[in-house]
C-alpha cells in the first residue's frame, strides 16, 4: 500500500473520529459533513490505489462509481451511500434552518 493510499487512510479516520465529537455534542450538521469526509477520503484512496486522482468532490464521487463500484470491487451500494451523503454534506454545510430562531444572535 503507497503512502498516500495509507495517508487517506488516516485522514478518514480522523475525520470519523471528528464526526464522533461532533454527534456527541449534538452538533449534527457537522457530524455529517465530517463523515461525507470520512467515505470521500476512503473514495480517493481507492481511486489513488488505482493511479487515479481528480481535483472536484463530483469527479471523485463519478469516478468511484465508474472505477470501483460498477466494476464489482465495492457493492454498488456504497456508491449510492457516498452520492447520499455528498448531498447531506452540501446540505448540512449550505442551508441554514428557515425555523430557527433569528433573534438569538
Amino acid at each position: 500500500m503507497s503512502s498516500e493510499v495509507q495517508a487517506f487512510i488516516a485522514k478518514a479516520h480522523e475525520s470519523l473520529a471528528a464526526s464522533r465529537l461532533l454527534t456527541a455534542n449534538g452538533l449534527h450538521d457537522f457530524a455529517a459533513s465530517r463523515a461525507y469526509y470520512t467515505m470521500f477520503y476512503i473514495a480517493e484512496a481507492f481511486l489513488w490505489s488505482k493511479g487515479l486522482s481528480f481535483s472536484s468532490h463530483a469527479a471523485v464521487v463519478s469516478a468511484f462509481g465508474r472505477e470501483i463500484a460498477k466494476p464489482g470491487i465495492v457493492p454498488v451500494q456504497l456508491h449510492r451511500h457516498l452520492i447520499a451523503a455528498q448531498n447531506k454534506r452540501t446540505q448540512a454545510d449550505y442551508e441554514i434552518d428557515a425555523d430557527a430562531n433569528t433573534n438569538s444572535l
